[in-house]
């Protein structure tokens, strides 16, 4: 959970913090509908919702930031090879981002500058920036950019424009797929959604909450609620593409 808040760019909320909120939420929707429809199984079918709220929500942000990043990480790679070419050492030429790169990169890369002048120490101040950037695409690059530093050699230049040339080629791929799955998947949450939106507006009818306070109303509740989660996943499955894994994380 705590990488799943890196990965959103959430650096001053804990796991705990998340968990707390998610169990606010669903207390919340327990007694909002509660209230509003005087039937407990369907005020705790919706603390279900409401709990699950908070962490979407942060999944969605980090899908989000990947998203965003992914179409970022070109340019930083050729303002990389611009700098090196130049002559600055690799660890100017990180910190230059923070003044020349794409702006929504600017503030972690100042940082790494500050670390990097703070103690001298290349390895630590990159290793902080990976675990802040949280990205596998960042992950390659930094550990291209170490595994040189180390090693040596004069081919920096070309590798880097090799990436960049990479990097967009992926982009583009994965925008187009992304924007031709769109629409099902959106229709697939849609129908998942639908008999929930029917149920609240039921909720203004307190003669059909009643048939709901019974074991029985309860069970078809329940198995509502079993087979929109199984429907949601599987269907999340299915239209998902394949994620890059933090292979160096």
């Amino acid at each position: 959970m705590d990488l799943l808040l890196m990965s959103a760019g959430i650096e001053k909320v804990s796991s705990g913090g998340l968990l707390a909120t998610c169990g606010g939420c669903g207390l919340f929707a327990l007694l909002a509908f509660f209230v509003l429809t005087g039937s407990p199984p369907v005020a705790v079918c919706f603390a279900i919702f409401g709990a699950w709220v908070p962490f979407a929500a942060v999944r969605w942000r980090a899908r989000h930031r990947r998203n965003a990043l992914r179409q970022l990480w070109p340019d930083v790679v050729d303002h990389l090879r611009s700098a090196i070419r130049a002559g600055l050492a690799l660890p100017e030429a990180l910190i230059q981002l923070g003044h020349n790169g794409p702006e929504e990169l600017r503030d972690l890369f100042l940082d790494f500058g500050a670390d990097y002048r703070a103690a001298g120490n290349f390895e630590a101040a990159v290793n902080k920036l990976k675990d802040r950037l949280a990205d596998p695409v960042a992950d390659r690059i930094i550990e291209a950019l170490r595994m040189t530093r180390e090693v040596g050699g004069s081919d920096l230049g070309r590798m880097l424009g090799t990436l960049s040339g990479f990097l967009r080629d992926s982009s583009r791929t994965r925008s187009e797929l992304e924007a031709r799955q769109s629409w099902t998947v959106n229709a697939a949450r849609l129908a998942v959604a639908a008999p929930w939106i029917v149920l609240v507006v039921m909720a203004s009818r307190p003669e059909a909450m009643l048939a709901y306070n019974s074991g029985l109303g309860a069970m078809v509740l329940l198995g509502g609620l079993l087979v929109s989660v199984f429907c949601y996943s599987v269907m999340l499955r299915v239209g998902a593409l394949p994620e890059d894994e933090r292979v160096f994380g």
